[in-house]
């Protein structure tokens, strides 16, 4: 517990120290729009702001503070060297920058900014806000500090200009990085789900062969006890019970996997995504592998689809076994089209292909043709997986096989999968 929460303030002295380096980095680059110097503004505040996004400091007041004072203590420095002015004189010009830092992190402390990182718009226009006023306390007081009381409406609205673009801008970025953050996870959580709906199909299969049993042992019970074979007749009972307490355990957790693999989602995916994501995770897939593959794609349809976990299922078994029977190099080509109210699915692949006696027990479950090292065989239930799939979907698979290669043809009704 100790090192924990010692290393738990070492990482937030480290996000501050971080973020102090880049600004003070930041605010030494000066952007010009236009022409002449007229329009300017440092990249100090935007890259604070931007920080202080990603990572919430524990103090905003705090970090403003030091912040600050470093900026101040570097420019100082610069200008004694570089200029040869007074002291008083480069102190005066420097010091209202410290000013901006802390109001605005003080500032970022009182409107609590962790509310509004979900609403882009008005987190833009708070940033908007703070920064104005910080900067025109700043030039406030730079102004009274080098008796110059000339501050004109133009320059007003320049300060306003630059605080608006300069907060959306950082508001934009920060956006569009935890949107992309997002997909991410989105994706995962797809492939995750994705597997977990092939194993709920062949969960519900296991269940339908435990339901049988329960229903012959019963069977035999009542047989065995009608001819008075009682210690028998107790035995059947005895293992009808257990498989019931068996059948329910797994009832427990096939529920538990349809209510994450049915769960209402957010965003509908088109056909063109699931099948994107396919090809980026068999790409991992066989870079994992050491292979040089090159998978290729051609749609002529696509559609938005409510069935986006069991297609990506589907379809990653299938481009999975085409990478393994791939030896080192090749190609998988996919094809999407539609035909006859159906929508089809065409994997080929430039693999060792299947012998004609296997193509008939090639969904069987225990089919594999892949050992480990030991001679271990694989589980094999990769395509009995797709089978399954593609049987709920009220589709057909045929396969196609020569040395060159094997493919895999897939039609599934199209209302089936459409939205």
């Amino acid at each position: 517990m100790v090192f924990k929460r010692h290393q738990l303030v070492t990482n937030k002295w480290s996000v501050l120290i971080l973020t102090i380096l880049i600004t003070v980095i930041a605010s030494e680059f000066k952007v010009i729009p236009f022409n002449g110097e007229d329009f300017r503004f440092g990249l100090g505040s935007a890259a604070f702001f931007f920080l202080l996004l990603i990572y919430p400091p524990t103090s905003y007041i705090l970090t403003g503070f030091l912040t600050g004072v470093v900026v101040v203590v570097v420019r100082i420095a610069e200008d004694m060297i570089f200029t040869g002015d007074a002291f008083w004189l480069i102190l005066g010009n420097h010091l209202p920058a410290f000013l901006f830092y802390l109001l605005f992190g003080a500032g970022l402390s009182v409107i609590r900014l962790e509310r509004f990182k979900k609403t882009p718009l008005h987190l833009g226009a708070i940033a908007t806000a703070l920064e104005f006023t910080a900067n025109s306390v700043e030039n406030i007081v730079r102004y009274l500090l080098l008796s110059n009381l000339h501050f004109e409406l133009q320059e007003w609205m320049l300060l306003a200009l630059v605080a608006i673009f300069r907060s959306y801008f950082v508001v934009g970025l920060y956006s569009s990085i935890v949107i992309m953050e997002q997909n991410k996870r989105v994706q995962e959580m797809l492939e995750v789900g994705s597997n977990l709906y092939a194993e709920t199909l062949y969960l519900q299969k296991s269940m339908n062969h435990i339901e049988q049993i329960t229903a012959s042992s019963h069977d035999l019970y009542r047989k065995l006890k009608s001819q008075e074979h009682l210690a028998l007749s107790t035995q059947a009972l005895k293992i009808a019970q257990e498989i019931h307490e068996v059948k329910k355990d797994s009832q427990r957790i096939l529920a538990g996997l349809q209510k994450i693999t049915k769960a209402k989602r957010e965003k509908y995916y088109f056909l063109s995504e699931v099948v994107q994501l396919v090809i980026q995770a068999n790409e991992k897939y066989s870079e994992l592998l050491k292979k040089e593959i090159v998978i290729h794609c051609i749609f002529s349809i696509d559609f938005e689809t409510e069935q986006q976990i069991p297609l990506l299922a589907l379809l990653n078994n299938i481009c999975a076994n085409a990478v393994e029977a791939i030896a080192s190099t090749g190609e998988i080509d996919i094809a999407v089209y539609e035909e006859s109210d159906k929508t089809w699915f065409i994997i080929k692949d430039t693999g060792k292909g299947i012998s004609i006696d296997d193509q008939s027990i090639v969904f069987e479950p225990g089919y594999t043709t892949k050992f480990n090292d030991s001679g271990v065989a694989a589980t094999g239930i990769g395509l009995s997986h797709a089978k399954e799939i593609i049987t709920t979907l009220e589709g057909k698979v045929q396969i196609e096989s020569s040395d060159k290669g094997a493919v895999f043809k897939i039609n599934i009704p199209t209302k089936n999968i459409r939205r």
